[in-house]
């Protein structure tokens, strides 16, 4: 059985990326996500485990760094930890990381571009396009702006 990763940052990302929960149970899927009040109680049902990275923001400048330099070490370790075939992300920066690393690994990458975006490529859009096995975006405008990606329509009206 193929293990996956479904990576994202809290808030909207992981909304979106919690849509894709019926691909849970067909896989060994691991779920990895930032520590914060609104998630700490996710529902674990067909997921191997959930991991929780340190919440950033880019407001503190000097705090994200430090954020960051831990959330880097931790996803390496998580993914040695783990061994994925597959990372699935919906952004943001928290699974840019992550998505790079498994490209190194030659594993599989899967981008679902953001559905709050549909005229404006996002930064995480942006850094994992070039790195990509599948670039899924939400809105047909979108393809205009990543031109080999694949419109796979809204990820909420799908499950």
């Amino acid at each position: 059985m193929k293990k996956v990763i479904f990576i994202s940052s809290t808030g909207g990302h992981l909304n979106e990326l919690l849509q894709l929960k019926p691909m849970f149970s067909k896989y060994k899927s691991y779920l990895i996500t930032e520590k914060t009040k609104t998630n700490e109680n996710i529902d674990e049902k067909n997921l191997q485990k959930v991991y929780y990275l340190l919440y950033g923001t880019r407001f503190n400048f000097i705090k994200y760094i430090f954020v960051a330099i831990y959330n880097i070490i931790k996803s390496i370790y998580l993914f040695i930890k783990i061994r994925p075939d597959v990372i699935i992300t919906t952004g943001a920066h928290t699974a840019v990381v992550m998505c790079y690393i498994g490209k190194i690994f030659g594993k599989k990458i899967i981008y679902i571009e953001t559905f709050a975006n549909m005229h404006t490529k996002t930064l995480t859009g942006k850094l994992i396009y070039p790195i990509a096995n599948l670039f899924v975006v939400q809105w047909e405008s979108m393809l205009e702006l990543y031109p080999k990606a694949i419109h796979g329509g809204w990820i909420f009206w799908y499950l």
